[in-house]
C-alpha cells in the first residue's frame, strides 16, 4: 500500500537583478561618494564659497583654481569677481567629486545596459553629446550647448521609459539623466549668481540622486526584508519619505533665501513672538528674474521670517511622522535596529536645527545637519528598497 505523499512546496519567485557581478560594489561606492558631496558641497554654499570660480566648469580658466590672491590671471571672469583661493578651492573641488560621481553613474548605467539592444550605444551617445556641449558652452556658443544636452537627457530619458528594471537599466538610466541636469543646476548656480529657485533644485538633485543610487544598490545587493504586511508599511515609509522631502525643500528654501537667523537667536519663538509680523506672499515668490546678484539675500525682514516659520511648522510635522514611523518599525519585529536609528536621527536633526538658530548658525552645526537629512533619507530608501512581502 503506497503512503501519500505531500506535494511540494513551491519556493516564492525571487527578484534577483541579473547585473555585472561587481555592479553592487560600484553602486555602493556611488552612495558613499554622493553622500560626500551633499556634505562638501553644504559646506561650500554655507560658508559663502558658492561664487568662488565666477566661471564654469572652469575656476578664473584654470582646470585647477588659483592659489594666489595676487596671482597675475588673464582670464575674464576677474572683472565679475576677485580671486579669493581660500574659497576658489572649496567650489572646484566640489565640482570635481561631483565629476567623478558623474563616471561611477556612468560606468552603472553602461553596465546595466549591456543587455539591452543598443542600449550601450544609447547611453554613450547621450553621454558623448553633453560632453561636446561642455567646450561649445565655455566658447559662448550657448544654444547650440543647450540644444545637445536637451538632446542627450531625452534619450536617457526615452530609454528609461522602454526599458524594465530587471537589471537595473531603468534606474540607472534615470540616474544618469538626473546627474546630468544637476551639472546644469550647478552651472545655473554661478552663471544665474545663486538664483534661490535654482540653489533649491540643486540641493533637491544632490539627495535625489543619492536616493536612486541608494536604491539601486540596495536592489542590486539583494538583501530583502520580508514581511507579510511589507505593503502596508511600504505605504507609511512612502507617506514619511514626501513629508522629509516637503520638510527638505523648504529647508533647501531657508538657506536658499538667507533665512536662517530671520528669527535672531530666538526659539521657540521668533523676535519675542510667536506670531511675528511676516510676508508669505513675498518669501515663497519662486522666479524674480535673472542678472540679480542673490548672494546674501535680496528679501525683507518679513518675508525671510514667513519662510523660517514655514520650515518650522513643518518640521513639527515631519518630526511627528518620522517617530511614528519609528515607533512602527520597533514593533515589527527584525526592524527594531533601524527604528531605533531612525528615532535617533529625528531627534538629532531636530537638536541640530534649534542649535543652528540658537547658536547663530555655526558652520559645523549647518554642514551636519544637511549630512542629517541625508541620512534620514538613507534609511526611508533603504527599507523601501530591502522590504517584499513574503510571496516575492
Amino acid at each position: 500500500m503506497s503512503v501519500p505523499t505531500k506535494p511540494a512546496m513551491s519556493r516564492p519567485t525571487v527578484y534577483k537583478p541579473a547585473v555585472y557581478k561587481h555592479f553592487h560594489r560600484i553602486a555602493w561606492l556611488a552612495v558613499a561618494l554622493a553622500l560626500t558631496v551633499i556634505v562638501f558641497g553644504s559646506f561650500v554654499r554655507l560658508s559663502n564659497a558658492g561664487l568662488s570660480c565666477p566661471d564654469w566648469p572652469t575656476c578664473y580658466g584654470r582646470a585647477a583654481w588659483p592659489t594666489a590672491a595676487n596671482q597675475a590671471i588673464d582670464h575674464a571672469a576677474t572683472a565679475i569677481r576677485p580671486v579669493e583661493p581660500h574659497k576658489a578651492w572649496r567650489e572646484q573641488f566640489h565640482r570635481m567629486i561631483a565629476g567623478l560621481l558623474g563616471v561611477l553613474v556612468l560606468t552603472l548605467a553602461l553596465l546595466s545596459a549591456r543587455k539591452r539592444r543598443y542600449g550601450v550605444l544609447q547611453i554613450i551617445a547621450a553621454a558623448a553629446l553633453v560632453a561636446l556641449a561642455i567646450p561649445l558652452y565655455m566658447r559662448g556658443e550657448h544654444g547650440i550647448a543647450s540644444g545637445l544636452a536637451i538632446i542627450g537627457e531625452a534619450i536617457l530619458l526615452f530609454a528609461a521609459l522602454r526599458w524594465s528594471n530587471l537589471d537595473l537599466a531603468r534606474a540607472s538610466a534615470l540616474t544618469l539623466a538626473v546627474i546630468i541636469f544637476q551639472a546644469l543646476l550647478g552651472m545655473w548656480t554661478v552663471t544665474w549668481l545663486l538664483k534661490p529657485i535654482v540653489v533649491m533644485g540643486h540641493l533637491l538633485g544632490g539627495l535625489l540622486t543619492f536616493s536612486l543610487l541608494i536604491w539601486i544598490a540596495w536592489r542590486a545587493t539583494h538583501l530583502p526584508i520580508r514581511l507579510a504586511d511589507a505593503t502596508r508599511l511600504r505605504r507609511w515609509l512612502i507617506v514619511t519619505l514626501v513629508l522629509l522631502a516637503v520638510q527638505i525643500a523648504l529647508g533647501g528654501w531657508v538657506s536658499a533665501n538667507y533665512a536662517a537667523l530671520a528669527c535672531a537667536n530666538d526659539f521657540p519663538k521668533c523676535v519675542g513672538q510667536w506670531w511675528p509680523p511676516h510676508d508669505f506672499r513675498e518669501g515663497f515668490v519662486l522666479w524674480r528674474g535673472i542678472g540679480v546678484d542673490y548672494e546674501g539675500g535680496v528679501l525683507d525682514g518679513a518675508s525671510r521670517i514667513a519662510i523660517q516659520l514655514a520650515h518650522r511648522m513643518m518640521a513639527v510635522v515631519a518630526f511627528a511622522a518620522l517617530i511614528a514611523t519609528a515607533v512602527r518599525l520597533l514593533r515589527t519585529p527584525g526592524l527594531r535596529g533601524w527604528g531605533t536609528l531612525l528615532a535617533l536621527l529625528a531627534c538629532a536633526q531636530v537638536a541640530l536645527g534649534i542649535a543652528n538658530v540658537v547658536l547663530s548658525l555655526p558652520l559645523q552645526v549647518a554642514v551636519a545637519h544637511n549630512a542629517g537629512a541625508a541620512l534620514l533619507l538613507f534609511v526611508l530608501i533603504s527599507l523601501l528598497a530591502r522590504l517584499r512581502t513574503i510571496d516575492q
